[in-house]
């Protein structure tokens, strides 16, 4: 369940819901006699759909609770069984009411009334201090009654939502592996451009070195193969640290942010707040998302620094990276950010592109640690 803002925009939703049931209970006794013709129906389901977004915004304005669309709604239905939860929760609003009066009364009744029964009035104060404690336990059951009705009548049936999870798993499974098949292809292309051909020319100097005659050019030529061998090990360095880096299984995800905050050719400014020991998918995750989106940033944003912060919020890692580049970044037409949204939703999570032109970049990802 959410949780509610305060108690006055409860108190406020549950009023305003009181004065629809009665404008709902008018409109439906005035459409009944149009039930009995084809059209009469049509109109009458137009009607109740009108309402029920009116309630739908009453929900998600006040109280916090956004019904998932779905199409086949059952608006009369609902219309009709949340007549009684709306009555009820303009009786409860009374009590409230009534009860708050008794107890101001008892409190300064006596400055503006002369008091002649005074145990009374104090009696009626302690009635009323407790039919309002009643009342606002009564406020909060009837707004989350309010909200588990929409959800049930008005959102998906457990089947329909069970459909739309495995469809949304076989999306997801098919992305992440064009995600693997795209990633194998460039370590591929890494080893076979860069690391490859270093790996070729150190054989090649090595040869030469061993067929030459004088001593002064076969050093020469073996000081050359030893620098070749040092950039192909740079270069196979990097390729397996964007494959798996080794220091994210042997010192955290704090640990390989900080070193991806040393390798940034831009000014990384990272915020780390996790207390709490993370799942390996997480971490791994939340480490992708971080490397890939600075990549991103140094390549097209014409950014002049980055911002990275890691925090825990509600059994979450929320992972946001922010720069100050030129914006335009998309989601649905950048490889490495599909990729990454795939990684995340892999994981129940949720990955936002904010990109306005001109920008600033806001990239997030939350992550459930459950």
């Amino acid at each position: 369940m959410k949780s509610f803002d305060g108690p006055v925009r409860t108190a406020t939703a549950l009023a305003l819901g009181a004065v629809l049931t009665l404008l709902e209970a008018a409109a439906g006794l005035l459409l009944l006699p149009l039930l009995a013709w084809p059209r009469g129906r049509r109109a009458a389901t137009g009607a109740a759909e009108r309402l029920v977004r009116l309630e739908q915004w009453r929900l998600e304005r006040l109280l916090g609770v956004r019904v998932p669309p779905y199409g086949n709604r059952r608006t009369l239905a609902y219309l009709t069984a949340r007549w009684p939860i709306g009555l009820l929760g303009g009786v409860v609003l009374g009590c409230a009411l009534t009860g708050a009066a008794y107890l101001l009364f008892a409190l300064g009744g006596w400055l503006f009334v002369d008091l002649r029964q005074p145990l009374m009035v104090a009696l009626g104060g302690l009635g009323g201090l407790l039919l309002l404690f009643l009342a606002a336990q009564g406020i909060g059951q009837v707004a989350r009654t309010e909200q588990e009705l929409a959800m049930r009548m008005l959102g998906p049936s457990q089947a329909d939502a069970l459909q739309a999870r495995i469809a949304q798993l076989a999306a997801s499974r098919s992305e992440i592996m064009d995600v693997v098949h795209d990633e194998r292809r460039r370590i591929e292309r890494d080893l076979h451009d860069g690391v490859q051909q270093r790996l070729v020319a150190l054989g090649m100097l090595i040869g030469r070195a061993r067929r030459a005659q004088d001593p002064e050019r076969a050093a020469a030529l073996l000081r050359q193969a030893h620098e070749e061998s040092r950039h192909a090990l740079a270069e196979l360095r990097e390729v397996a640290w964007r494959v798996h880096p080794a220091i994210l299984d042997q010192a955290g995800l704090r640990t390989a942010l900080e070193a991806v905050a040393e390798r940034s050719p831009l000014p990384l400014k990272l915020t780390y707040a996790v207390s709490r020991t993370l799942p390996g998918p997480v971490e791994t995750a939340a480490y992708f998302v971080v490397a890939e989106a600075v990549t991103n940033v140094a390549k097209h944003a014409d950014a002049s620094a980055v911002d990275v912060q890691v925090t825990w919020q509600e059994g979450m890692l929320d992972v946001r990276i922010r720069d100050d580049g030129t914006g335009g970044a998309d989601a649905a037409a950048g490889s490495g950010l599909a990729g990454l949204a795939s990684r995340v939703a892999a994981l129940d999570g949720r990955f936002t592109v904010a990109s306005p032109a001109g920008g600033p970049t806001l990239i997030g990802a939350q992550l459930p640690c459950a």
